[in-house]
């Protein structure tokens, strides 16, 4: 093995740090966590897939509650602030007759506007991120955005509703707009939060679970002697699933072995150098011998990285294809045939 790599291969493993000393500071111990990490995750798999889905999950959503506050705290005050518009335009008694709104605002159109542009924004910034590096989802983009819309109506529905009560309050009390403006930040966020947990689990499903589902449902129909089309449909099916599964898997499992190369180059690097700063042949000799067991490990990593990056080029090479595949037929169909593909395509997501 010894042979089959020089000290470039080996230095190539690293990605060059910032020349910024303080941005360095921090690279270093980026790496050295996710050396840490991925350790973890190949002790603990369901475990570690379960913290990392929920600790990017909160970080995003909180990411983009903050973007909303800034944007409530600054934008308004540069908005003229008009009579009531809205509705239903219901007036709160207790609230100092301050009117019930969802679709509006007691402050005018133009700070009811800011609000829905910034929640807006908001899941577009928010949803890319979930998709491709939370959940790492393969599935249909278009499918997915339709359902996330849905999903951003449904919370401004919820949280206008909310809003329109506690806004007449606190209108009524005499709140300053800062406060009023992060009171909505966290009922919005807090909200979003719990709505787009379970969206998220329905356009982001687990690929595993559903390839095992889907094979077990494909099975059984086998079993049960079902018809020749549900069959092949259920087949079809599985399959499908079958490869998002394999393409999301064989993608972790890349990030993660180019991660534990960069590593153990990087230990390399430091018994190489804890040679130079030893005073006694005795330190010599064990910075010596680090160094021969940090190369090992070295080699034996990039055989798993170049291993899994051909796991991976296969995957997303299959997938390319069959994408092509199912283009190119619906390319010959005829045109209403066509409409019909094309309603399926959509049902299968």
């Amino acid at each position: 093995m010894n042979g089959q790599y020089t000290a470039e291969d080996v230095q190539a493993q690293i990605k060059p740090l910032s020349k910024n000393g303080f941005l360095r500071f921090f690279q270093r111990i980026y790496r050295w966590w996710l050396g840490v990490w991925y350790g973890f995750c190949d002790k603990h798999e369901k475990l570690s897939k379960w913290i990392y889905k929920l600790f990017f999950f909160i970080v995003f959503s909180m990411g983009v509650t903050i973007w909303q506050f800034l944007i409530m705290a600054i934008v308004p005050e540069f908005l003229p602030k008009t009579e009531a518009v809205g509705w239903p335009m219901v007036p709160i008694a207790a609230a100092g007759g301050r009117n019930f709104i969802i679709f509006g605002d007691e402050q005018g159109w133009a700070t009811f506007i800011c609000f829905e542009i910034a929640v807006f924004t908001a899941q577009c910034i928010n949803f890319p991120l979930q998709r491709n590096i939370t959940y790492r989802s393969h599935g249909n983009p278009y499918f997915q955005a339709m359902w996330y819309f849905i999903g951003w109506v449904l919370v401004s529905i919820a949280t206008n509703a909310l809003w329109g009560v506690c806004n007449a309050f606190l209108l009524h009390w005499g709140s300053p707009d800062i406060v009023n403006g992060l009171l909505k930040t966290i009922l919005t966020g807090g909200v979003s939060l719990v709505i787009f947990f379970f969206i998220f689990m329905v356009i982001f499903p687990d690929n595993d679970k559903m390839a095992k589902k889907a094979r077990a449902k494909y099975e059984k129909l086998v079993a049960a002697n079902a018809s020749a089309e549900q069959v092949e449909a259920a087949k079809s099916r599985a399959e499908e699933w079958e490869k998002k599964a394999l393409l999301s898997n064989t993608e972790r499992e890349f990030a993660k072995a180019k991660t534990q190369a960069s590593v153990k180059a990087m230990m390399y690097n430091v018994a190489v150098a804890s040679e130079g700063k030893a005073k006694t042949e005795e330190e010599k000799s064990a910075s010596r011998a680090k160094q021969e067991k940090y190369l090992n490990e070295v080699y034996a990593a990039i055989d798993v990285k170049k291993e899994k990056e051909e796991a991976y080029n296969a995957a997303r090479a299959d997938g390319d294809a069959a994408d092509g595949e199912d283009a190119a037929e619906v390319a010959d169909e005829p045109a209403a045939e066509n409409n019909n593909s094309g309603n399926n395509a959509e049902n299968k997501e």
